[in-house]
């Protein structure tokens, strides 16, 4: 299923990251109280949990528990020789939130080229009319309205550039309205030239105020807004931003993001984490050749 040649790339990226993080997190560390806390040292390393959890959005699997304890556990015990229960593999993998992130964000995210797509998907947690049952996602997950209907969850936004890199991602509670995000700076302060989305960006202040930024959005028009004249350029790359359904689907039927199976809001985040850091070393990404369309252009 998944060849030790990939195991190892995966490992040896991830441990000298952590590496080099933990000595920048040990040098500007404070410094303890006198009181003695009693911890256990885990016997599996950081490298290694954030290796197993990333190798899961490749092997196919639907369960992590039933990945953990079928393959890795009988497969992968002689790369991964200190492997503990699942249960205890549980509590580990939560204390490696802060240098997964870390490295997603580092590491794993492209760089824009200046042609870039937006989009957001949805992330459920449970079925809608199960919202009042669901204790786990209490005040956090909210009910919103997608292009499939209702659904119980989150919001996923990013923006790609023409290689299906992802540039740039934000959670929000699937109430939030699609435009909300990117009036937030620090959502695209690493984007420029123009960006491709869908009807549901059209806005003229957040056309302005992006525009000061140096982004030009370009979107449809809505049936009820007066036509409007559009390069031949801008009108071919929207026809291109199918590229990023095809991202979305990545994320959500390969790499498996979505479930509804989550126990705590930890793991719902370290599993959408680990799925985009999985997503970063695919070989063959959706892509757009844009050779040619530069030449209309």
């Amino acid at each position: 299923m998944i060849s030790d040649f990939k195991i190892t790339e995966f490992f040896c990226l991830i441990d000298d990251f952590c590496t080099e993080i933990n000595q920048v997190i040990d040098k500007n560390a404070l410094e303890t109280c006198s009181k003695i806390v009693r911890r256990r040292k885990p016997k599996l390393t950081q490298s290694e949990i954030i290796t197993i959890m990333v190798l899961f959005h490749f092997s196919g699997f639907r369960c992590f528990k039933h990945f953990y304890i079928e393959y890795v556990s009988k497969h992968l015990s002689k790369e991964f020789p200190d492997l503990v229960s699942y249960n205890r593999f549980v509590e580990l993998k939560k204390r490696c939130s802060v240098p997964m992130i870390l490295f997603l964000q580092m590491h794993c995210l492209g760089q824009c080229t200046g042609i870039s797509f937006l989009d957001s998907t949805t992330i459920k947690v449970c079925h809608y009319k199960r919202e009042k049952q669901n204790k786990v996602f209490k005040n956090t997950a909210k009910k919103g309205k997608g292009t499939m209907g209702w659904f119980f969850g989150f919001k996923l936004h990013i923006i790609i550039n023409e290689k299906g890199d992802i540039v740039d991602f934000l959670i929000t509670q699937g109430n939030i309205d699609d435009r909300q995000p990117l009036k937030d700076k620090a959502f695209h302060n690493h984007v420029f030239g123009k960006i491709f989305a869908d009807r549901g960006y059209v806005g003229k202040e957040l056309f302005e105020q992006l525009f000061v930024d140096g982004i030009h959005l370009v979107t449809k028009i809505r049936k009820n807004m007066k036509n409007t004249l559009m390069h031949i350029y801008d009108k071919i790359m929207l026809r291109k931003r199918a590229v990023i359904e095809s991202v979305n689907d990545i994320l959500k039927n390969v790499c498996q993001i979505e479930h509804t199976r989550h126990r705590s809001f930890d793991n719902f985040i370290l599993n959408l984490v680990a799925g985009l850091i999985a997503y970063s070393f695919y070989p063959t990404k959706p892509n757009i050749n844009i050779d040619n369309l530069q030449r209309i252009g």
